[in-house]
């Protein structure tokens, strides 16, 4: 056996190879270990799966998300006969009617095949007020980078001269009709270490866009510049955005020419801001105008007082031990919508504005258990009439699209625009909740899901995430519902720390250091289920994604006998390299800096590539990944199949050759991932 990377020799790196994403040799090998994986898995239980799911994804009567710009509802929609997906748009009152015609925008699977390119859908902007053209933001085969071109709304078709940017990771905005502000990562030296914007230039029509004028840069070594168009009486306000890490940046509002002031509030704060007032959440402790604010408490006050010093905040919400701030927005200039989590229960609380102060109106009407997700019907907020659609399900309710407004009623029970089918039998299923006691004491949620009174050595999928400050709330999961508590299985979701479940002291527990202790919550939630006579570890079959597949292949190196077998996808896993490795810079913030002596003292602990142990039973492992990713480095993953092949560990790797940041670019590709990881999973498990 070659030598291998080991915490004594981390930067001796066999395998480093692998990481030239499309060279020969590592498209060879890395074709010949998905061919094998396919040959393995993908039986009969495989494709039924692969059809199940891909059903399910491609159901007519899946909800239709909309948005209102102007007189029209738009919607985004994949399905069997449309892979690719239609921009399609149909009036209110024919959606409210549910015999909905809807007319056609971009076709983007005969788009793709005209022009012969590989497109993925990645959005749209259109220009506020007539909404008679649109950015429309392209990638080739679903990675992160897109292509930016300007869309008449009125003919369906791309302007001719119009704005034009080729493939980079870009952000666009409307100014007026015929400016633009963009941040983008095209042209020499434009892209930050992290690979993002660092400059944000002004576009007039007409001009070329190497010749567009650069009004606000950050230092390469910031995470990336960004822009808000502010609308309101008179021209726009430009607020250019400093990105120093994912959790820091600072906000400079200005004009086309360039940033005149600085919004003045401790870098980790978040700022929502109109014309006419200023919402603030600090991430830790503000001490300001004689009075510290605590973390996620969310301050209130006159923008322009603001901005001439004063710092008489009005507090509008204050966190508690298991009361969190969700997120919150302005809807209009005289009402914040906060949206916050009681022991992971939505609330949802409209601030209104009264002269100088603002007063609270809570919106009735959702479900208090399961999940409530609100936003505004138009795209663009001085539009709004104050209409908000609601997204609500739980574990074992499929999703309703509701119409509410607060506005007109703040009393009147939503509307149910659409509700999804069921797409599995809930018959004798039920939802509990436990707690779990990880390595220090702290006690960990989770939700389980599946037959009442299972025990002995139930199947059981696990999943977790436990980074970036996101929570995992209990929805309605189709895929695992048919493909596993259909046929007697049992779900577990770990609301581990790292996430945002109970706000950012939850975070900052499972943060830099701290995300050893997250690992360990997701081990300690696996030991209660057996403890608790559900299952025995060889039955328990574990996933994660992105930072949860770090979280998975920890559990392969650190708790091996808790586990019968292990899904790790889109994973980053070599920690002395991922700074290295396209975006991975930017996640130091949540990760540290591998370079500096004293985060690789904790980071080396948590590098999964460096600590597989070469003589302990480790459970199989499918690490999956895609090769069009341009976040997360297909390389972790091809190395660690590498090394722990090597080590003569049983590990697969599958690695389709598109797609995003994701499980595929397509449905047909997102349920051949999934199909192909589940179907690895049960036979492991020995429920085949």
């Amino acid at each position: 056996m070659r030598d291998l990377p080991t915490l004594d020799r981390p930067d001796d790196d066999p395998h480093l190879w692998l990481e030239d994403i499309d060279g020969a040799d590592a498209v060879t090998w890395v074709d010949a270990r998905s061919a094998e994986t396919r040959r393995a898995f993908a039986g009969p239980g495989f494709e039924a799966d692969r059809a199940a799911l891909l059903a399910i994804m491609d159901s007519p009567d899946k909800l239709p998300y909309v948005s209102r710009r102007g007189p029209f509802l738009y919607n985004f929609w994949i399905d069997a006969d449309n892979p690719k997906g239609l921009w399609r748009r149909t009036t209110e009152a024919q959606f409210r009617s549910g015999a909905t015609e809807w007319s056609t925008v971009i076709d983007l699977d005969a788009l793709a095949e005209a022009e012969g390119r590989d497109w993925i859908w990645m959005g749209a902007q259109t220009l506020a007020g007539e909404h008679d053209r649109a950015l429309v933001m392209l990638s080739v085969g679903g990675g992160d980078a897109t292509v930016v071109r300007e869309f008449d709304m009125t003919t369906f078709a791309f302007v001719e001269d119009g704005f034009v940017l080729p493939e980079a990771k870009t952000q666009a905005s409307w100014y007026d009709r015929d400016t633009l502000v963009v941040c983008s990562a095209l042209g020499e030296g434009m892209a930050t270490t992290s690979g993002y914007a660092r400059t944000a230039r002004i576009w007039r029509r007409g001009t070329a866009f190497a010749d567009a004028p650069t009004v606000f840069e950050v230092p390469e070594d910031h995470l990336a510049c960004a822009v808000e168009i502010v609308p309101g009486e008179g021209d726009p306000l430009v607020v250019y955005g400093d990105v120093i890490g994912f959790f820091d940046s600072d906000d400079h509002p200005g004009t086309l020419e360039g940033p005149t002031a600085r919004i003045d509030t401790p870098s980790d704060a978040t700022t929502r801001l109109t014309r006419t007032a200023i919402a603030i959440k600090p991430r830790t402790p503000w001490t300001v105008g004689g009075e510290t604010h605590e973390p996620d408490s969310v301050l209130l006050i006159d923008y322009a007082r603001f901005m001439a010093g004063e710092r008489d905040f009005q507090c509008v919400f204050t966190p508690g031990e298991r009361l969190s701030i969700s997120h919150f927005y302005f809807l209009r200039d005289d009402a914040l919508m906060v949206c916050a989590l009681d022991d992971m229960r939505p609330v949802h609380t409209i601030w209104r504005r009264v002269g100088d102060r603002w007063q609270a109106e809570k919106v009735s009407g959702l479900p208090e258990i399961g999940t409530a997700y609100l936003w505004p019907l138009d795209s663009a907020r001085l539009e709004s009439d104050g209409s908000l659609l609601a997204n609500v399900e739980d574990p074992l309710t499929p999703a309703s699209l509701l119409l509410l407004n607060p506005d007109e009623n703040p009393d009147a029970a939503p509307a149910v625009l659409r509700r999804a089918p069921d797409h599995f039998d809930t018959a004798g299923l039920v939802v509990t909740r436990h707690e779990a006691v990880s390595s220090d004491g702290e006690r960990i949620p989770y939700v389980q899901v599946g037959p009442e009174g299972a025990s002995g050595d139930a199947p059981v999928h696990l999943t977790g995430y436990g980074g970036f400050g996101i929570p995992m709330l209990p929805g309605y999961s189709a895929g695992i519902g048919k493909t596993w508590l259909e046929r007697g299985g049992v779900s577990v979701t770990a609301n581990i720390r790292g996430g945002g479940e109970f706000g950012t002291r939850w975070h900052e527990a499972g943060r830099l250091a701290g995300k050893r202790l997250s690992h360990d919550d997701f081990a300690a939630v696996a030991g209660d289920l057996v403890a608790r006579g559900v299952t025995v570890p060889q039955r328990i079959a574990a996933e994660g994604g992105s930072n949860g597949g770090l979280l998975i292949a920890n559990m392969l190196t650190r708790y091996p006998d808790r586990f019968g077998a292990l899904f790790c996808t889109i994973p980053l896993i070599d920690m002395r390299r991922y700074t290295k490795l396209l975006a991975g810079a930017s996640w130091m913030a949540e990760y540290g800096d591998p370079e500096k002596a004293e985060d690789w003292a904790f980071l080396s602990a948590m590098s999964a590539y460096h600590t597989v142990p070469a003589e302990a039973d480790l459970p199989p492992i499918l690490v999956a990944t895609a090769r069009r990713d341009d976040r997360v480095h297909p390389g972790h993953a091809r190395k660690m199949v590498a090394k722990l092949r090597e080590m003569g560990h049983e590990a697969w790797l599958y690695e389709p050759s598109a797609g995003g940041h994701g499980y595929g670019k397509d449905n047909a590709e997102r349920a051949t991932f999934t199909a192909l990881g589940y179907a690895f999973l049960r036979e492991r498990i020995g429920w085949a």
